[in-house]
């Protein structure tokens, strides 16, 4: 180890500065004075021969090479992070924890799923819950930050990772009591009814999300192209305003399990419907310690 021309504490202060953009801050998080943090830097870009930063008096520049080392280190803090956690849990009778990623897109019901049973098998374990992007949950599985993640997957999923479940989710149109009324009303056509759809305020989820940009090319293949009204990223959320009268929505159809005030809501039942699917989502190539493994082998859906 004499020749590693850094050490992880130095890593951990790179990363500080890279985040915040200012030694200023880093050392306020890092407990150290500016020029303490300053010298640490200086002494790490001399040591790999490469300018991490470019400093002016205004900001903080991450150089190319700092951008690299900031991604790859990620993985490598995650892993040294990993190993001491899992130390701890072994051999010095700390509590086991599992850190688990909860997309945005994924409604409280879809939550029993995700615990009841594991709760029930294994009531000493603590669990960790980041509600997350799907983009951020990869990022944080990548870099071991946790141990499982449960998203609408992107169309290609990094090698670094794989699906141990896979669950269809299936959607309905959701509208307020008196647009239903309304809706019933009307000529069978499917024209018509299309029309009227197309007239209301829509509720949709964000067309970032992979969940928002899968339904808006589904609905563009039906011919609706509609202008959201409000772009969210909460399916409990599109329940609760599409209850208030304030749109329609589609949802899925599990999120509605968990709305006790189901008399304010209406389904649309469609000739065909909106489905996406739901994985659960591990880091390859690694040993993973007995309670994660049971944890995902108790998931149900």
């Amino acid at each position: 180890m004499d020749s590693t021309p850094f050490d992880l504490y130095e890593l951990h202060l790179f990363r500080l500065v890279a985040k915040h953009g200012s030694f200023t801050k880093a050392a306020e998080v890092a407990g150290l004075t500016q020029s303490a943090i300053t010298r640490q830097i200086q002494a790490l870009e001399l040591s790999l021969s490469v300018t991490l930063f470019e400093r002016t008096t205004r900001k903080v520049q991450v150089t190319a090479a700092g951008t690299f080392l900031y991604q790859e280190s990620a993985r490598l803090l995650g892993e040294a992070e990993q190993s001491l956690r899992r130390l701890r849990e072994e051999f010095s009778g700390a509590k086991k924890e599992i850190r688990v990623g909860v997309s945005r897109s994924i409604a409280l019901a879809h939550l029993p799923g995700l615990f009841h049973a594991n709760v029930r098998h294994a009531p000493d374990v603590a669990y960790r819950v980041s509600y997350e992007t799907s983009t951020a949950l990869l990022s944080g599985l990548n870099a071991n930050e946790l141990d499982l993640g449960v998203l609408c997957p992107p169309k290609r999923l990094p090698e670094t990772l794989r699906v141990t479940h896979r669950f269809a989710d299936a959607f309905t149109l959701l509208v307020p009591e008196n647009a239903f009324a309304e809706f019933s009303s009307l000529s069978k056509a499917k024209a018509i009814r299309d029309a009227w759809l197309l007239r209301q305020n829509w509720l949709t989820p964000d067309e970032r999300t992979n969940t928002g940009a899968r339904l808006r090319t589904w609905m563009h293949r039906k011919g609706w192209r509609i202008e959201p009204a409000m772009q969210l990223d909460s399916f409990d959320l599109i329940i609760n305003l599409v209850a208030l009268g304030l749109g329609v929505g589609f949802v899925p159809i599990r999120a509605l399990a968990s709305y006790p005030r189901k008399r304010n809501l209406r389904r649309i039942i469609l000739p065909d419907r909106f489905e996406r699917e739901l994985v659960v989502v591990v880091r390859k190539h690694r040993n993973h310690p007995k309670h994660v493994l049971d944890f995902v082998a108790h998931v149900l859906f």
